[in-house]
């Protein structure tokens, strides 16, 4: 099977100066990276592109994406909540679909036509980052592309499958294939938007037929809302081929979201931001399910009697969560009585005074933290933990949101993701995700996976279950001693579903 690599153009607005010099030396070396990837057959050297090692694989075509219509936006200011996120891996989130109704470069030609106009209502995730001379930070919306790889298993390789890929849940930790074969820009931090793609797409052949599309987007442009809304608009323009119309929900530019605050984020000698875990460190990976019936259970468990505030289905979830791994990191002796805190990804859309639009585009997220004495997570009861949680949701109002950002504000720096003393539980992503309604035109997704980005020991996402009944899947990396420790406490386990068969609807297709 032949293999082409196209070197695409990289068109941005930059600052002069130094900092001007500097970025245009790394777009050079870029682009040399780039070059000597032509005509590949194998793997891909470089962070760019590391897949598995242990699956041989062929880069059937590699083309840029661009806008069907040229952007009449000239560019998108980073905000307040964007800028943290310049020390981040680049969001990876993937879906996976059985073997679709029609040949698989049908499948590429309609992905790509249909991505094309969706970027033209998602224009900046067709630029790149441009710095201006007072230090603030834009997207310059200027249709550079998002490059789009189609990529196969090789012929006589060792197989990945759907039912591999899908039932990699509850009773065995996610395959590494999973994480590095299915996702392009894997290893890239946000800042370097400034000369990398702010996305890009690759389609995978898996051995059965069955194909993942794997969508990287610069975190600092999207959050998970705006991340979804791009896939659910993207699908719905594939859906509709050959269809005219407006998007149902397109994205809102304004900057609302705190767009009239000064403060800029300046890196000292034009030095990068840097990632603040080590993406090396060993982790073990596993997707644990819980169905809507054992999360009613539990819900109705924490809050019986009523108290006060009903405590949510997900709080009740992650108070659960919450105690598990705190029993399994104390029963390696790492955590003694220490303090331990959970830390909640929030959306702030509707948390602010006026709301903002529930479709904004950028990020509008901040972090809830709740802390107690690992002892007391550990062995008190679950409604006592929950509780505990939702008050610091609860106490998460306007207020808090905005001190937030005036705080940082007064010292503007990057959002530090990791776990460096072993204390923290970070759960992000959102079961509200509509995950599973991006339907291109062969029918419902059979499962969503993510990439390598932004994972360290205590790193938690959740998603929607596939099965539509209300449940969550959670996806969760540990260190390994406590992984092992984890999957023998008999309190979480017995509350997490068994694998079942594949849940997926096909429709008809093109």
């Amino acid at each position: 099977m032949n293999s082409q690599y196209i070197l695409y153009p990289i068109r941005i607005r930059r600052p002069g100066g130094k900092q001007g010099r500097q970025q245009g030396e790394r777009r050079k070396k870029m682009e040399a990276e780039f070059t000597t990837h032509v005509s590949v057959q194998g793997h891909f050297s470089g962070h760019v592109f590391s897949p598995a090692a242990a699956l041989p694989w062929v880069l059937v075509s590699r083309t840029v994406v661009h806008p069907s219509q040229s952007s009449a936006m000239a560019e998108l200011k980073l905000s307040v909540s964007d800028m943290p996120m310049l020390a981040c891996n680049y969001i990876q989130k993937g879906l996976l679909f059985p073997r679709p109704p029609v040949p698989v470069l049908r499948v590429v030609s309609l992905l790509k036509d249909s991505l094309s106009r969706a970027l033209s209502h998602f224009p900046p995730l067709a630029g790149r980052l441009a710095t201006h001379d007072d230090g603030a930070i834009y997207v310059a919306c200027d249709d550079s592309g998002v490059p789009f790889s189609h990529c196969a298993l090789e012929a006589g390789g060792a197989a990945l499958s759907l039912g591999q890929v899908a039932l990699s849940v509850s009773a065995a930790d996610v395959p590494t294939a999973v994480k590095e074969l299915l996702f392009d820009l894997d290893g890239a931090v946000c800042y370097e938007g400034h000369y990398r793609p702010l996305a890009a797409v690759r389609l995978t052949e898996l051995s059965d037929g069955a194909v993942f599309v794997g969508c990287s987007a610069n975190h600092a442009v999207v959050d998970g809302t705006s991340f979804w809304n791009f896939f659910n608009g993207w699908a719905e323009i594939c859906r509709r081929v050959g269809e005219a119309g407006a998007l149902s929900r397109p994205p809102a530019f304004d900057r609302s979201f705190f767009g009239d605050s000064t403060a800029v984020l300046r890196f000292e000698d034009g030095r990068e931001p840097a990632l603040t875990f080590d993406p090396k460190a060993p982790l073990r990976e596993r997707i644990f399910r819980f169905s809507g019936e054992t999360l009613r259970e539990l819900k109705a468990q924490v809050n019986a009697p009523l108290q006060g505030e009903e405590i949510s289905t997900f709080q009740t979830l992650c108070a659960l969560l919450w105690k598990a791994v705190t029993r399994a990191r104390k029963s390696g002796g790492c955590l003694g009585d220490a303090a331990v805190t959970l830390r909640l990804a929030v959306n702030c859309r509707r948390r602010v005074e006026p709301a903002v639009d529930a479709l904004y585009f950028g990020n509008a997220i901040q972090s809830i933290p709740t802390t107690a004495a690992a002892g007391d997570v550990a062995t008190r009861g679950l409604r006592w933990t929950a509780a505990l949680v939702h008050a610091s949701v609860a106490g998460y109002g306007a207020e808090t949101v905005r001190k937030a950002v005036a705080e940082w504000e007064r010292s503007p720096r990057c959002f530090p993701l990791g776990n460096p003393d072993g204390t923290v539980l970070t759960v992000g992503s959102s079961p509200r995700f509509p995950v599973y309604d991006n339907d291109f035109g062969w029918g419902r997704p059979a499962a969503v996976r993510s990439g390598r980005a932004n994972k360290f020991d205590g790193k938690a996402s959740a998603f929607p279950s596939a099965a539509g009944d209300g449940g969550i899947d959670l996806e969760l990396c540990l260190s390994p001693p406590t992984m092992a420790a984890l999957v023998s406490d008999p309190e979480l386990m017995s509350h997490v579903a068994a694998p079942e068969g594949l849940i997926f609807c096909r429709a008809g297709g093109h």
